[in-house]
């Protein structure tokens, strides 16, 4: 079926659909709307893209994304060098932030080991990784990957090397959220929340 848009329409709702969650029809509301709507923040936000895209790149100590070589977390005095979180995304690092309380710095690995995709140590920055430890900086790495098979996957493999290093290591502790009520959660949270019970 031949569509009703013109080319530079189409485009932009193709375009759209890269983001995440953005489906053909949510992608042709927001170019709609930003077309009919307004076209001032269609630019905003095309110049604001653009220069994002130009501008920032990877911190060179923890590879989250910044605009300096060095990002504000690793640079800041404050925070203690010794504890090293290590987070699969930038977005982690923000949400671990948002909550608040930790006062380490970080190593974002970029993605997880999944060997059917393809994807080994050297592919995730885990050498980089290593080599920081090497330094003997870090007393503490906490591995706060994702509680997927993957995720465990990758945590189990930094946490073998960094042993090796003589660094410790902790997991951060996945299960039954706070205010949650038990007969909401799901099996496999249960399962999980059982198996890393620890003593009070």
């Amino acid at each position: 079926m031949a569509s009703v848009f013109s080319p530079l329409i189409d485009e932009l709702i193709s375009s759209l659909r890269c983001l995440p969650g953005v489906g053909p029809k949510s992608a042709q509301r927001m170019v709609l709307h930003l077309l009919e709507h307004n076209r001032d923040g269609a630019a905003r936000l095309a110049r604001s893209l653009e220069q994002a895209i130009d501008g920032v790149g990877r911190c060179q100590r923890c590879r989250t994304l910044t605009e300096q070589p060095v990002c504000g977390i690793c640079e800041n005095p404050r925070r203690d060098g010794s504890v090293l979180c290590v987070v699969e995304t930038p977005a982690d690092v923000v949400a671990i932030e948002q909550a608040g309380g930790y006062q380490g710095k970080y190593f974002v690995l970029l993605g997880r080991l999944s060997p059917i995709d393809g994807i080994g140590p050297e592919d995730i920055g885990i050498d980089q990784l290593v080599n920081q430890l090497k330094t003997g900086a870090v007393s503490e790495v906490i591995l706060a990957t994702n509680p997927t098979m993957e995720g465990e996957t990758t945590a189990f493999y930094i946490s073998e090397r960094a042993k090796d290093l003589g660094v410790t290591v902790s997991r951060i502790a996945h299960g039954v959220p706070l205010g949650g009520e038990l007969e909401f959660v799901d099996g496999g949270t249960l399962a999980h929340a059982f198996s890393s019970r620890k003593a009070l």
